[in-house]
């Protein structure tokens, strides 16, 4: 039901080793780490968002695109990653305000990556005004894409497999009313999950019990809506009290 991505095999960038030489010395004593991902001259309360992540994480596992993708855009930070694919380093520029993604792929990152394995070296702030120095610096970036798609995908095929801290906990979901999920086209039992959410309001527990579904998919689905702004996550529902 949710198809897989296959890894890329020629991204044009350093190796592993070469890009956390680099980053080591650019360290200061203003950043932090989160897991192995070098967390670099962020505002305090993006850092303290993003190493509360670190917690889900076995030593050295670093962090999860999804994290930082929804970190940056709970914060509206623009940000400049390094992202790990098996043996080689991607640079990506994450643009919130505009709901972008650039890099230097042929094709969109969703489906030129392994999602499921898929790690963040480094994480630095990246000027966000309109001067024509950032924006030349940004066009030097890649290709555009859109980030709808990527936050999709994701959360469907990526490493993370819990909620995001901001919908966790003892709630009932149900999907916004009139939300558009163009960008996601569910189809088979995604789409009946989507369309039965549309019509009720349901806790986690009996969503995984649903056609095709188990906990980890009614996760992934839940998390993707939410990061598609098309989900309304009730604390006081009386079925909340057992969603879990």
């Amino acid at each position: 039901m949710f198809q897989t991505t296959q890894p890329h095999s020629g991204l044009p960038q350093r190796r592993v080793g070469d890009l956390q030489r680099i980053a080591a010395r650019r360290s200061t004593r203003k950043d932090s780490d989160a897991g192995t991902t070098h967390l670099a001259s962020l505002n305090p309360s993006l850092l303290q968002d993003l190493q509360r992540f670190a917690a889900d994480h076995r030593p050295g596992d670093g962090l999860d695109l999804l994290e930082v993708l929804a970190a940056s855009l709970r914060h509206n930070s623009a940000l400049r990653l390094h992202l790990q694919d098996d043996t080689s380093v991607l640079e990506m520029m994450v643009l919130p305000a505009s709901r972008q993604v650039r890099c230097h792929l042929a094709t969109p990152p969703w489906l030129a990556l392994g999602l499921l394995t898929l790690r963040v070296l480094r994480v630095a702030s990246l000027a966000n005004d309109d001067s024509d120095a950032a924006a030349a610096h940004i066009e030097a970036a890649g290709t555009s894409y859109d980030l709808g798609p990527l936050l999709w995908h994701m959360a469907l095929h990526g490493a993370r497999g819990e909620l995001l801290p901001e919908i966790a906990g003892v709630a009932t979901y149900r999907v916004t009313p009139g939300a558009s999920l163009d960008v996601a086209e569910p189809v088979g039992a995604l789409a009946d999950a989507v369309q039965r959410l549309q019509g009720q309001t349901t806790p986690l527990r009996e969503v995984a019990t649903w056609p095709g579904f188990d906990r980890d998919r009614a996760t992934r689905l839940l998390n993707a809506l939410y990061l598609q702004s098309a989900l309304i996550v009730t604390r006081s529902h009386p079925g909340a009290l057992n969603g879990l």
